[in-house]
């Protein structure tokens, strides 16, 4: 059976996430649990799981952690025709804490051998080919802003984010914010000299998503409706707050939708399904963004996206809880069952 072209084209980081154990530091205590991540990897295996097709578009070591991932891809049947293999860098693991209630901080990394890892050293040029096919069928562009962080992944996604303009193919943008990416402290937000690297991807975004505590650090407010207005192009708005209501403001519309309250035990890659059951929503409806907006439908996505992200709360790592489409509705009826008998 020949595989259906990429609909969402994910750019940027796949890496394991070395959970510690709950309340411990995944460095010095144990049990750890090593589970395969990274937010674009994340969204592209969720979108597949969901039933949309998408590509991953980065670069991984020659190693375990390569090799593993590239065996989860081909399983998930996510297109890796433009995932390059690094013969000199591993591929980067992320130390990862999470507190008593699944919440993940992030610490530094294991693996460096004096070379950085391979997600830093995406090579642009070496893009041109397999991309030109991925860009005539694809619907969407998703990326974050790690790759900034390192000169030839950011050259990569400069040349990447133009080709997809030139071309009409909006783009989804998840701040993403990780200071130490950056070399910056756990709790750091992005200095000045960051934030206008920032500009550019922001100016460009058709679809915005960030937490709150991202949209105060950039933008100075977490009104949805405020940031849009900031931005010249108007994009769509989503601003998440772990288990508080959704943020958000297409068009001249905007609300705020509550979350789906589930017992978390790891809130890792909640945000990046959550996101990629808002992507598969556009692709399959895709007049969502268009004005004027259908508040209902766009608000059914919403649920439908937010219920993916509740969906991945429920169990450890990022990608194995993944729904599928099926199980995203069983639950979507279970919340609407329970709020008609209360």
């Amino acid at each position: 059976m020949v595989p259906s072209p990429a609909r969402v084209l994910c750019f940027g980081e796949a890496l394991v996430d070395r959970l510690g154990p709950p309340g411990g530091d995944p460095a010095r205590d144990t049990p750890v649990d090593d589970r395969l991540g990274g937010a674009p990897a994340n969204v592209a295996c969720a979108l597949a799981r969901l039933g949309t097709a998408a590509a991953l578009i980065g670069r991984l070591g020659d190693d375990p952690i390569g090799a593993a991932f590239r065996a989860l891809l081909r399983e998930r049947g996510v297109d890796t025709t433009a995932l390059q293999r690094d013969p000199l860098r591993p591929s980067r693991t992320v130390l990862v804490r999470r507190d008593a209630t699944g919440e993940r901080h992030f610490g530094g990394f294991a693996g460096d051998r004096g070379e950085g890892f391979a997600d830093q050293a995406i090579d642009a040029g070496a893009l041109a080919g397999p991309l030109e096919p991925l860009l005539a069928e694809a619907r969407w562009l998703l990326c974050g802003t790690i790759p900034l962080a390192s000169g030839a992944a950011a050259a990569a996604l400069h040349v990447l984010v133009q080709a997809a303009g030139e071309r009409g193919l909006p783009l989804a943008l998840d701040v993403n914010w990780r200071p130490t990416f950056w070399g910056l402290g756990p709790e750091e937000g992005p200095p000045p000299a960051v934030r206008q690297r920032l500009q550019p991807l922001l100016a460009r975004a058709a679809l915005l998503k960030c937490s709150r505590e991202e949209a105060l650090w950039l933008f100075g407010s977490a009104d949805a409706a405020a940031v849009r207005r900031a931005l010249p192009q108007q994009p769509a708005v989503l601003i998440t707050d772990g288990p508080e209501p959704i943020d958000w403001a297409v068009g001249a519309c905007g609300g705020r939708l509550p979350s789906i309250a589930v017992a978390a035990i790891d809130a890792t890659g909640a945000g990046d399904a959550f996101l990629a059951g808002l992507l598969h929503q556009l692709v399959c409806k895709p007049g969502l963004l268009q004005e004027p907006v259908a508040v209902s439908a766009f608000e059914q996505a919403l649920r439908f996206a937010a219920a993916c992200g509740a969906l991945v709360c429920q169990a450890a790592g990022a990608i194995d809880p993944q729904p599928s489409e099926q199980q995203v509705l069983a639950v979507l009826g279970e919340s609407a069952a329970d709020t008609a008998a209360r």
